[in-house]
């Protein structure tokens, strides 16, 4: 159990009037209830802090106006464009979804939270904020922000890393929300807002909090005890050597990774365990024209890469192996790329 017991018509008013005066306001996605454009956001926005969405988002929808647009189109095109926000698992969620909602629903995003969680990619918080946003539903979000915002408010120290403790947070979200379906929208955002801006991480700002009288971690002056997660996916590590191909004519060597693993249906430069895989896959005088770059690493979520990068200049581009095929240089910005692979064409 929590250690307040927070009446849900104060938090939700006070939250309400706080957004519609100290909110964002001014992001894109804000502009309309258009479900397709908050599912776009709302994908972009997982584990992607807004100023990096901002640009991605606008150029999604200037190539893919509509959800109808983007499901026709090719899954190499959508990674082309994601390429570099990361998490590809989700570009390839969202080009599935796309093609569902247009083959099965008519190109039209159901209007509840139970059908848009049938869809590839949508959880509970995702299809919760969608409905809420759009629609008007009561339904309660619970992404990192409003986790924080909550545990802290209502002092809510379970450790969340167990199930039994994460239903009784989404129990207190939902008795938090707002009387009236006419409220949602500005509610949910609000809920996004205050943990974005004000309930943050690390030094937030409780002297601006509308919640700050209510908010049992400000009284114990412990905001930072909250939200307890104990149990954390432990880091790997991964070495990669990576055979960078060049012609004369400035066209690189460019292969497609399988569908799952590291970089999942990216296109990437040959790839190999050790240095002695990449050398047994050249010919001696092959060999010989290699040059290598100091080795650097590139982080991911869970797992750190150790990259290698081996130089090979070729005279012509002519057939380099059985799998892959050379990419001119105006190819590559419609290319999925990994960000370092990116980086590197670019240097």
């Amino acid at each position: 159990m929590s250690k307040a017991v927070i009446k849900a018509p104060s938090f939700a008013k006070r939250l309400v009037a706080w957004q519609k005066q100290h909110g964002r306001h001014d992001l894109p996605w804000q502009s309309s209830a258009d479900p397709y454009r908050v599912w776009l956001s709302e994908i972009m926005l997982q584990q992607t802090q807004v100023v990096t969405v901002m640009a991605y988002y606008d150029k999604f929808l200037k190539r893919f106006p509509t959800v109808s647009v983007l499901a026709s189109a090719s899954l190499d095109e959508v990674l082309g464009l994601w390429s570099g926000l990361g998490y590809y698992s989700r570009a390839k969620n969202l080009h599935l979804c796309a093609q569902m909602v247009a083959s099965e629903h008519g190109g039209v995003f159901p209007n509840n939270k139970e059908g848009l969680q049938q869809l590839p990619g949508i959880g509970p918080s995702t299809a919760a904020a969608i409905a809420s946003l759009c629609f008007g539903k009561r339904e309660a979000i619970l992404d990192g922000n409003v986790k924080r915002v909550l545990t802290r408010v209502h002092g809510f120290g379970h450790d969340l890393s167990h199930a039994t403790h994460e239903k009784a947070l989404w129990k207190i979200a939902h008795q938090a929300l707002p009387v009236h379906e006419s409220d949602m929208p500005t509610y949910t955002q609000g809920m996004m807002d205050l943990g974005a801006t004000l309930c943050t991480r690390s030094q937030p700002a409780c002297a601006r909090c509308p919640m700050q009288d209510l908010c049992v971690a400000h009284h114990e002056g412990q905001a930072s005890r909250y939200p307890v997660k104990t149990r954390k996916l432990k880091r790997s590590a991964q070495v990669m050597w990576l055979l960078f191909v060049r012609s004369a004519e400035g066209a690189v060597w460019l292969q497609q990774r399988p569908p799952k693993g590291v970089w999942a249906s990216l296109f990437t430069f040959p790839i190999f365990d050790s240095e002695e895989a990449l050398l047994a896959s050249l010919s001696k005088p092959l060999q010989g024209k290699l040059q290598f770059a100091p080795a650097f690493v590139h982080v991911l979520t869970h797992k750190d890469l150790h990259l290698h990068v081996a130089h090979l200049a070729l005279p012509a581009a002519k057939n380099f192996g059985e799998t892959g095929q050379w990419w001119a240089a105006q190819d590559w910005p419609n290319l999925g790329l990994p960000a370092p692979v990116r980086q590197l064409l670019l240097n």
